[in-house]
């Protein structure tokens, strides 16, 4: 059995170059601004203490066998070089996977991946299958010391987010979604401040996949399996370079979950439950 301290470090290398951690969860739901390039209003939290940007991190545990599956589609603002050069920061398989097993999925999109992937952040964004929802636009940390991320200063962190919807917007993806996920999974009062005005609710998780740098696609689902109960939120990537086994992961937990008496949802059905 992979112990948590295994769990949340694999997941949290993802830091350096691409990943996300959690935190605590705000389950009264109620209105919100949608975010910049919402046309509708989906369901988001109520503010938190003091008009704070609320925190999401898993659903009610006592509604059903609800799981929502979350694929972070990580890119930084300087890694275009490195995309010039070969490396794949999308992952086409998995989603390919995802339609043919016909499971929901919410995508934390950065802007700079859409940008360097429009055709397929609009294709996504318009598969009712899937939603997309906002991981800014730099995949910089909105706090200092965060696993090695460079930092978005306070007062641009409203910005940054706000960027990425518009790179949405340009790609063709049609309604992203007023969910926000932290690089890095970072966040602190300031950070929870600034982004108030943007009108998101904040993403976190409460299933940590392992899938970041692993190569044991096993290891991996077994890591899944073990951690999913009902409401669970679960965080995996949508990028082959640094998460290579993920399309296999899902093709394994899937069926598994199925005949465990799981439904697949998206975020939003979760905070809307």
């Amino acid at each position: 059995m992979i112990t948590l301290v295994r769990r949340v470090t694999a997941a949290c290398l993802l830091g350096a170059a691409l990943t996300a951690c959690a935190a605590t969860p705000r389950q009264a739901v109620g209105p919100a601004r949608p975010a910049p390039s919402a046309t509708t209003a989906p369901p988001t939290l109520a503010p938190g203490p003091g008009g704070l940007t609320p925190v999401f991190t898993n659903g009610s545990r006592s509604r059903g066998r609800t799981v929502a599956l979350t694929f972070d589609a990580d890119m930084t603002a300087d890694q275009g070089a490195r995309a010039a050069a070969g490396e794949h920061f999308d992952n086409p398989g998995l989603i390919s996977a995802l339609r043919a097993l016909k499971v929901p999925a919410t995508v934390f999109m950065t802007g700079r991946w859409a940008e360097e992937y429009p055709d397929q952040a609009r294709s996504i964004g318009r598969d009712p299958l899937f939603e997309v929802a906002n991981h800014s636009y730099s995949h910089y940390a909105f706090t200092g010391d965060c696993y090695g991320l460079p930092t978005v200063p306070a007062d641009r962190m409203r910005a940054d987010v706000e960027r990425a919807y518009a790179a949405f917007r340009k790609a063709g993806v049609p309604d992203a979604r007023p969910y926000f996920r932290f690089p890095g999974g970072c966040y602190d009062r300031r950070a929870l401040k600034e982004l108030t005005p943007a009108g998101v609710t904040a993403v976190q998780w409460d299933v940590v996949s392992g899938d970041a740098f692993a190569t044991d696609a096993e290891a991996v689902s077994r890591q899944v399996l073990e951690g999913v109960r009902a409401g669970s939120v679960v965080v995996m990537h949508c990028t082959r370079s640094a998460a290579p086994t993920t399309e296999r992961v899902v093709r394994a937990v899937v069926p598994e979950l199925r005949a465990r008496g799981f439904r697949f949802v998206k975020v939003s059905e979760l905070i809307g439950s």
